[in-house]
């Protein structure tokens, strides 16, 4: 498609097809807005966030002193920022690519990030099912000692009622703390290092290299969680590689971000219906297997799940099952 420059005539909308490119010049915005082109020829401005912190639209006139460390970072940025406009998505990654590498070194990699982030969720996974074992065998110490409790010494008793307490208060702070949430130390140059990858995700959509975009939008989320373009572009990437459930939680975070825009409000309700959609079709399947499964034992007497019947009751909504003998 082709992409063409309009004026925008108003602020805080997003429309919802294809993605915008990054660092249109400055006399585009409005009101201090940015300006978003988008694919189709479409335009619309997103109002910059107060205090403004990292925007991808910014003229390059913010980075003429060659003695900015960003200096060469932005230069490189502007060409990807081209070469996206004229539809050269391949070019387009390249320099971002290079913009990342062109970023003082002395912070994390986005590879690294990513490292460090799936060593959090193992260890996290790990302490549940530490958490869950811990609890399982406390339910199971519980009906050997309620059976046994006549016979048990009060010596016994004592040390049980100890070991119950200590998985209680275990329990009641776990339960008290807040989940935990993988986050960084503060990187140098966070703010734009998130929009290069952010940027570099944008073009691997159009690549229809959708993984990879993912991963990119991660980090640049890790590195400024409030960034709602890459909230967008993550969303948009695990909708066409069927995740739903992913790109719901992108809408609404983003819908979080920004509850008065539109655009965001209409992603959150059309990925709400594919998901429930997704969430119906997956359990037709599992009753599906389940029934395929009942069969195949009950055919071993000559029966099949047809035979058994379930009526709801409509007044405590539980069901009574009944059988049929077959003629």
């Amino acid at each position: 498609h082709s992409l063409r420059w309009l004026r925008p005539k108003m602020a805080n909308t997003y429309t919802s097809d294809g993605f915008d490119l990054d660092a249109i010049p400055s006399e585009t915005t409005h009101n201090g807005g940015e300006t978003i082109y988008e694919i189709g020829g479409c335009a619309s401005t997103i109002a910059p966030p107060t205090p403004p912190k990292d925007e991808s639209v910014r003229s390059s006139d913010n980075h003429k002193d060659e003695n900015d460390p960003l200096f060469e970072a932005e230069s490189i940025k502007a060409k990807g920022n081209e070469r996206f406009k004229v539809g050269d998505y391949s070019g387009a990654y390249d320099f971002y690519s290079d913009a990342i590498e062109a970023v003082p070194s002395g912070g994390l990699t986005g590879e690294r990030i990513l490292e460090l982030r799936d060593e959090f969720d193992e260890e996290q996974r790990e302490k549940m099912y530490e958490r869950n074992r811990r609890e399982s065998e406390k339910r199971m110490r519980k009906s050997h000692h309620d059976k046994t409790s006549d016979d048990d010494d009060d010596d016994a008793k004592k040390e049980n009622a100890e070991e119950d307490d200590d998985d209680t208060s275990d329990e009641q702070a776990t339960q008290q703390e807040p989940p935990p949430t993988f986050s960084i130390p503060p990187q140098p140059y966070s703010d734009k290092l998130s929009v290069y990858y952010a940027n570099r995700a944008a073009a691997l959509i159009h690549l229809q290299k959708y993984s990879e975009a993912v991963s990119d939008c991660d980090v640049a989320l890790i590195l400024n969680p409030s960034y709602l373009k890459a909230l967008i572009r993550r969303m948009s990437a695990n909708e066409k590689l069927e995740k739903t459930e992913e790109a719901l939680a992108d809408a609404k975070k983003a819908a979080e971000l920004q509850p008065s825009n539109r655009d965001v409000r209409k992603h959150v309700q059309r990925l709400t219906k594919l998901e429930e959609e997704r969430l119906e079709r997956l359990k037709e399947e599992t009753f599906g297997k389940l029934k395929d499964l009942g069969n195949s034992i009950l055919g071993n007497f000559g029966l099949s799940l047809d035979n058994f019947k379930a009526q709801k009751d409509p007044n405590t909504g539980s069901y009574s099952i009944s059988f049929e003998q077959n003629n």
